[in-house]
């Protein structure tokens, strides 16, 4: 049975948000007591060469009546992009005071961001820092030569949401790419010798595993060391591995010298004997690993990441492999933002996100489309989900991203390379060339190169919205994902299968994913007959019961085609689209499974519970299809039982199996004018379990 683990976190034992490392280096919140001000994007003014002017009004600067206070994460589109397309794209600024103790001058101060949308340009006390550009990636940026030890400093970040055709991605069509410091700050400070901190924000070691088995598994370390001292440092980088209770059960040293110019690189290995896996969902179990850096017994730099144990493999027509046994892919994608938070997100919601997903049976999760929350990955790899991560090349290009794409996709790469949860890197989404001579298939070629020169041993994937298998963009990655609505963009809700089986037939020897299927339901309008709106890009009118059947009968071809190595549903949740008016939703994509506000739970989720979680339930569909004019129709529930009965009004049917072994239907059910309770009945392992619904014939 899978969840063997309980779900109690709290986000200080996640692995990658410790906030102390001995006496050597400190990791602190940065996100209390800051001002905001969202500035007229035509007044304000930014100037490279004279970092103290930020308005060509200088009073504004000084007025303080144009700030806000606020406390990070926070965004200036919770509201606006969750209305309509009339939301603010552009400029805001954000300052933060603070003092330093006159001891900090023996150590280097850093600035680190977990994610600005999209663009962040730092000051400090007037003078210009630097630049990060994409909505989504972690960066970090020293200060030590730029503070003031002596008298109260001014952190001003500048940020921009607006669309350019330079930074990924470059509209706001699939997604809005909320403004702000939307993700957490902290304040690192070090001795002048350590791990590197500014490794585009990544951790300064990397961790790879070569031969694991249940006998053995040899760790690989590479450290990035670096001193800003005058002479070679002479020191030794102790590698330590701890089981799950913190028991030591591994340490390995080594001599290191330290060149006071440019990066000392360190490779260690560690052979550990007969290492608990970590297997998915079956058994999540996590080992930490700390390199210290010590010098004449005392350490001067530490850094802690988790060491999840295992191997994945992908063989073509049979499926995902965690450990040489096949591994069952119940995949969801996740879109980040909430109704009324926008993307600024506590780590208690992004939890409660992976709740619901592990509640409904999942395995493995598509993030979807970006880089995600820190506290995201360390989530998956707690849980146990198999985790898809992939940046936002997505949607339209441009011909002038392509400094920017490979950026994001080694900043994605790099700060997420320890995670154990994630196996597979994403390149793009449905970007589209003609021949594989343009921009993109060549772009993807360059993307994937870094993708395998930084990390060779897990897979990368490319997307395309046709239900083509060699189209030309996707083949420079090791792994097709297929987004297709059968029945919904085109075709039928039966096409599935029958393509399926096509696919098996003329590439048995590609490695495909179903990486988005679905279609829109709104969960309060219920509808008697099942038929597909008219028109599914304009339409108002998207009814719930439509979105039941398309997963219903796709979930059960998904399960019948191997050749579909994993599929993941379009989507968890609900999330804002600002261009999008449809379905009877203003700026709302509605395919997801649970509402936006993660307040209701459709059919849907509750037709995946039964397929994906082993635990005993039993749901009566179309609860909301309530209002009925034929007094003949057909019944519906979930159920992982063996055998279940359903009465209407006191009259009992025999349920029987329908689409797959946990459909049931009853036919012919005769209801009565008014009022019909009907009532759904199945033994399970621990008594009798229930569930009913009111029908009302008019």
């Amino acid at each position: 049975m899978f969840f063997k683990k309980s779900f109690i976190l709290a986000a200080g034992c996640l692995f990658g948000i410790s906030f102390s490392f001995g006496q050597t280096r400190t990791d602190v919140p940065f996100n209390n007591d800051w001002q905001y001000y969202k500035a007229n994007n035509n007044t304000f003014f930014t100037d490279f060469n004279n970092g103290s002017k930020y308005f060509e009004n200088q009073d504004q600067w000084t007025r303080l009546e144009v700030w806000e206070n606020v406390n990070l994460p926070h965004t200036y589109n919770k509201d606006d992009m969750q209305k309509d397309r009339n939301f603010y794209e552009g400029k805001a600024v954000y300052q933060k005071k603070f003092t330093m103790k006159p001891g900090d001058k023996e150590k280097r101060s850093f600035i680190k961001f977990e994610g600005v949308g999209a663009v962040a340009q730092l000051f400090i006390n007037g003078n210009y820092i630097g630049e990060h550009k994409g909505g989504y990636s972690m960066f970090a940026f020293e200060i030590t030569n730029s503070v003031d030890y002596e008298k109260e400093n001014t952190l001003v970040v500048v940020t921009d949401n607006k669309s350019r055709k330079d930074i990924i991605p470059i509209n706001q069509f699939l997604f809005p790419v909320y403004g702000g410091i939307y993700r957490p700050v902290h304040f690192i400070q070090t001795n002048k010798t350590g791990f590197v901190v500014t490794d585009l924000a990544s951790s300064g070691i990397y961790i790879r595993q070569k031969d694991v088995s249940a006998k053995q598994a040899n760790i690989h370390v590479q450290a990035k060391l670096e001193t800003k001292e005058k002479h070679t440092q002479n020191a030794e980088l102790w590698v330590e591995i701890r089981n799950a209770d913190g028991k030591v059960i591994s340490t390995d040293k080594q001599p290191v010298k330290i060149s006071p110019q440019g990066v000392t690189y360190v490779n260690q290995e560690i052979k550990m004997k007969s290492p608990r896996l970590w297997d998915g969902v079956r058994d999540p179990y996590l080992y930490s690993l700390t390199a210290r850096l010590m010098s004449n017994g005392q350490e001067l730099d530490a850094v802690k990441q988790p060491l999840g144990v295992r191997k994945v493999e992908i063989i073509a027509g049979k499926g995902v492999f965690l450990n040489d046994k096949q591994y069952p892919m119940y995949g969801v994608c996740r879109h980040q933002d909430r109704e009324g938070f926008g993307s600024a997100l506590s780590f208690a919601q992004h939890k409660e996100d992976f709740e619901l997903m592990k509640e409904m049976g999942v395995t493995t999760i598509r993030l979807a489309h970006y880089q995600q929350s820190p506290e995201v990955y360390s989530l998956a790899d707690t849980l146990g989900f198999l985790t898809w991560a992939e940046v936002p090349f997505v949607n339209r290009v441009s011909y002038y991203e392509n400094d920017n794409a490979k950026q994001q996709i080694t900043e994605l790469v790099k700060q997420n390379f320890n995670h154990p949860s994630i196996y597979i890197w994403g390149v793009h989404n449905e970007v589209y060339s003609k021949t594989a001579d343009e921009q993109v298939p060549v772009l993807s070629r360059e993307m994937n190169d870094i993708i395998k020169t930084i990390d060779p041993d897990r897979y990368s994937v490319a997307v395309t919205g046709y239900n083509v298998i060699d189209r030309q963009e996707n083949l420079t990655t090791d792994v097709q994902g297929i987004n297709h609505y059968f029945g919904w963009y085109g075709g039928k809700i039966e096409d599935l299968g029958p393509w399926a089986e096509k696919v098996q037939q003329n590439f048995p020897d590609y490695k495909v994913m179903l990486s988005e299927y679905g279609a829109d339901g709104n969960i309060d309008i219920g509808q008697e007959s099942t038929e597909k709106p008219k028109d599914v890009v304009t339409g108002k009118s998207f009814q719930e019961n439509y979105q039941t059947e398309t997963h219903i009968k796709q979930w059960a071809a998904i399960e019948k085609n191997p050749i579909i190595v994993a599929s993941y549903v379009w989507n968890m949740f609900e999330f804002a689209v600002p261009a999008w008016n449809r379905g009877g939703v203003n700026a709302r994509n509605l395919k997801g499974l649970i509402t936006f506000d993660r307040q209701r739970k459709k059919d849907s989720f509750y037709w995946y519970k039964a397929n994906w979680n082993p635990e005993p339930m039993i749901y009566l569909a179309n609860r909301r299809d309530n209002k009925r004019t034929q007094a003949e129709t057909k019944i519906q529930l979930f159920s992982n039982l063996k055998d279940v009965s359903v009465e209407v009004n006191g009259k009992s049917y025999q349920a029987v199996k329908g689409e797959n072994d946990k459909h049931w239907v009853v036919n012919q059910v005769q209801l009565q004018k008014g009022e019909n309770k009907i009532v759904a009945k199945g033994k399970g392992a621990k008594g009798e379990l229930t569930d009913e619904m009111v029908w009302t014939l008019n």
